[in-house]
């Protein structure tokens, strides 16, 4: 079995069955708890960054209006690959026209990933939606509210998802990585949700790479797994520039870009996550801390116009070096 599949595996075995089993989310469970113990659901639209619980949610109100008839009376469609007008005048209408099963009255239909229909498929639902809503519900699943057409939105309830909180998020890391017996690190633990910030999907793909690496899963091993480099070299270069030790600081930044393959951009991002949130060991005022910032965003910008990236990091190194030397001497950074 591929690695993507054990992946997927993963993800379906730990996907929450019940609306109480998701991960955070406390506020729009309870709405939709609501929905089900009326039995009077509208049309819905949830929007929200990947891996957050979107489709989980639709799953599981569907199980809980349905029991074990839920996949009769569910049809759930990915738009990004289903996303022309032919599929909502057919295989949707087709669904939308038959009788729902059980004692709810309606059935359902989701479509997940609706934000990437074409505009004349999403002009066809809209009609579908008015004309099939007695004994039809959609559930309209996207990261982006303002790629679905406003008659779309105000026919819908929507709910907007958070990305978890790091404490939900490491909890349900932990409790998977328990139950199939991986062994991982508190900073293990720490660099899956730096590399996912609330994307649960993500993090449980990171894992399981992770896992298939090494038995004892820490910071090195998740960054070895997604392919990046570890902060700590950041940092390094970071506190030798500082330092005025330029020669090695532009070693440093050379093996970043070359080893490991680096673009500026990424070394730019990682570069300004660690001097924003003050953990890369730089002695420096707030005044400092903002110019340096500044300075990231006019590089950013300029390797994104097609700046060579040495150079221009390069640059910043040499400002990071005078800067110190500057502290060093009294300077008043």
């Amino acid at each position: 079995m591929s690695e993507s599949s054990l992946m997927e595996l993963w993800i379906e075995k730990y996907r929450p069955r019940r609306l109480e089993d998701m991960v955070d989310q406390r506020e729009i469970v309870a709405r939709l708890k609501e929905f089900v113990r009326d039995r009077n659901v509208p049309h819905l639209l949830f929007v929200g960054p990947p891996g957050t619980g979107k489709t989980t949610a639709a799953l599981c109100l569907a199980y809980e209006l349905y029991g074990d008839l839920w996949r009769d009376n569910t049809l759930e469609l990915n738009a990004s690959d289903e996303r022309g007008i032919d599929v909502i005048r057919t295989r949707i209408k087709d669904y939308a026209r038959t009788v729902p099963l059980g004692k709810v009255p309606f059935k359902i239909i989701i479509l997940d990933e609706a934000d990437n229909m074409t505009g004349d498929a999403q002009q066809a639902l809209r009609r579908t939606m008015e004309l099939f809503s007695r004994n039809t519900r959609f559930i309209l699943i996207a990261n982006y509210a303002s790629k679905i057409i406003e008659p779309i939105q105000s026919r819908c309830a929507i709910f907007r998802f958070q990305p978890i909180p790091k404490e939900d998020f490491i909890g349900r890391i932990a409790y998977i990585a328990k139950n199939e017996g991986v062994n991982v690190t508190h900073d293990g633990l720490e660099a899956i949700w730096e590399e996912s910030m609330g994307d649960l999907r993500k993090a449980i793909n990171t894992l399981q790479a992770a896992a298939a690496l090494e038995k004892l899963v820490n910071a090195d091993v998740v960054y070895k797994a997604v392919g990046k480099v570890t902060p700590t070299e950041i940092r390094e270069m970071i506190k030798l520039a500082f330092a005025g030790d330029f020669i090695n600081a532009r070693e440093k930044l050379r093996s970043l870009l070359y080893f490991y393959g680096l673009s500026g951009v990424d070394v730019v991002k990682l570069v300004y996550r660690e001097i924003a949130s003050a953990r890369g060991g730089l002695e420096i005022d707030d005044k400092g801390r903002l110019e340096l910032i500044e300075q990231l965003g006019e590089i950013n910008y300029r390797l994104v116009e097609g700046a060579d990236d040495e150079i221009q990091l390069n640059a910043f190194l040499a400002r990071l070096a005078l800067l110190g030397k500057g502290l060093a001497h009294g300077g008043t950074h």
